[in-house]
């Protein structure tokens, strides 16, 4: 029982980390150091929810989805869309999160660190927080400003306004850009690998 607790408690305070890691990123990658089952099951639900939600802001962001309400075989509404963003931002998020972690392993063995695929996958996901972010950030005030325009070609939402939400999108890959290369650092540095007993 109270192991139990104590778990939850955990998922929790990664659930919080998820968030954290935005303005305090060494803080949280130095937790994923800690490759062992129960220290990753804690991390499984963030994960989880960073995956989802920045595939969701990606494929949002693909120009395939400006052009739904053109589509003269389906009635798109709100609803429609918001399902198949969900959908395809799970299954989106789900591939980038196994083949860029998986790419992201190969380099960090082919620079002489050993770490597990795991950690790689984690830190992956933790570096795409700010993405995540992007979605209740920049969506909510671009569907305010452009409506369906957004999903349509050639509407409201072209020129200067439109570029300058591409800008800020971009800033958000920046950012978990950035956030990768610290935690790769954090988590994968050899100062890392001696002091967690990992060969």
């Amino acid at each position: 029982m109270v192991a139990e607790a104590e778990a939850v408690n955990e998922e929790r305070e990664w659930l919080l980390r998820a968030v954290l890691v935005l303005v305090s990123p060494r803080q949280v990658f130095a937790g994923i150091r800690n490759d062992a089952d129960e220290a990753a099951h804690a991390r499984s639900q963030a994960v989880l929810a960073l995956v989802l939600l920045s595939g969701i802001a990606l494929v949002l962001w693909t120009p395939a989805y400006g052009r739904l309400l053109q589509d003269r075989f389906v009635a798109w509404d709100g609803l429609t869309i918001a399902v198949l963003a969900f959908i395809g931002g799970g299954i989106y998020g789900t591939a980038v999160y196994w083949a860029a972690g998986l790419l992201l392993y190969l380099v960090v063995r082919g620079l002489g660190r050993t770490r597990s695929y795991r950690q790689a996958r984690h830190v992956l996901a933790f570096a795409a927080a700010p993405i995540a972010l992007s979605l209740f950030l920049v969506w909510p005030v671009r569907l305010a400003v452009y409506g369906d325009d957004v999903f349509r070609t050639g509407g409201s939402d072209r020129g200067a306004g439109n570029s300058a939400f591409v800008a800020l999108e971009a800033a958000f890959v920046v950012w978990a850009l950035v956030l990768l290369v610290i935690g790769a650092r954090v988590v994968f540095s050899k100062a890392a690998s001696s002091s967690s007993g990992i060969s």
